[in-house]
């Protein structure tokens, strides 16, 4: 009951956010054409890719919310994370763009209307800081990109806040292709390491938060168990988690025994943050393909 309630407190923050910044970004165009800035016309365009992409994380994390069926036996769970993936590869694909535009504009810089780019930099320090306050508490790894997306964009918004101040100020045109070149390169450093962990889950490599080999040492401590294999650790979305494992037992137990045995397996791995447990009792004598798994 907690866990659809916390998918549908993610399906409600991604649509605030969605709508948030897809008015946002039609107001950068026209704001961009306005003041001549090629920072706020790359930041449009930076945010026209994010209000897509936040879009499919809406999507996404409603069919996340689906239960099992005969072709996804663990439900739509993983689509949550597909999400992300699209999130990232847009955002680098628009990174891309912005630096072969801005690139050329360092050395033939052009005038800009400075004051309308506070204004508008102010407006967007408010509007994608409530879009972030709204997403920070998420726990999915969809939000958690997004989130870290509309922050990025904050920390733009405050970059041309100063850039446009300083332009107001002092006849350095340089400063507004300068600033599109900071944020593409900072967006894609940011989305570099976001895309390496949404790939590690998606090859299913064991979630950063947990010790698989403290997991056996814990679990060889229990007098009944002689031996461990075939123990495996996968994420379906970054945050639900999957553990199954071989337990080699001194005999052969009953099913009422085995029972107590997976109880104080749970009560053991119980701190940690794993969702789904699925073991396997095993006798001393007995072969297993997996056994050097």
């Amino acid at each position: 009951m907690g866990h659809d309630h916390d998918h549908h407190h993610a399906e409600g923050n991604i649509k605030v956010a969605f709508f948030l910044n897809l008015g946002f970004t039609l107001i950068e165009i026209v704001g961009g054409f306005y003041t001549n800035s090629l920072a706020i016309l790359s930041d449009a365009l930076h945010d026209l890719g994010d209000s897509l992409s936040l879009g499919l994380s809406w999507y996404f994390q409603r069919l996340s919310k689906r239960g099992r069926t005969k072709t996804f036996s663990y439900g739509y769970k993983r689509f949550s994370l597909l999400g992300a993936v699209i999130n990232s590869i847009i955002l680098i694909v628009g990174s891309v763009f912005i630096l072969i535009h801005a690139v050329p504009q360092l050395f033939r810089p052009e005038e800009t209307n400075a004051q309308g780019m506070l204004y508008l930099a102010l407006l967007g320090i408010v509007v994608n800081g409530a879009a972030v306050l709204k997403l920070r508490k998420g726990k999915s790894l969809n939000e958690k990109v997004v989130s870290l997306h509309l922050l990025e964009d904050v920390l733009g918004w405050v970059a041309v806040l100063i850039g446009s101040i300083v332009m107001i100020y002092f006849d350095a045109p340089f400063i507004d292709p300068l600033l599109s070149i900071t944020i593409a390169l900072f967006v894609l450093y940011n989305v570099y390491k976001n895309l390496r962990k949404s790939l590690l889950i998606i090859l299913q490599g064991i979630p950063k938060e947990i010790d698989i080999e403290e997991i056996r040492d814990k679990l060889k401590g229990i007098e009944e168990i002689d031996d461990i294999h075939g123990c495996h650790i996968w994420s379906m979305d970054g945050s639900y988690n999957i553990l199954t494992i071989h337990l080699v037992v001194h005999k052969n137990y009953q099913l009422s025994e085995q029972y107590y045995l997976k109880q104080k397996v749970k009560s053991i791995l119980k701190d940690k943050p794993i969702s789904h447990i699925t073991i396997e009792f095993e006798n001393p004598n007995e072969y297993c393909e997996l056994e050097h798994c």
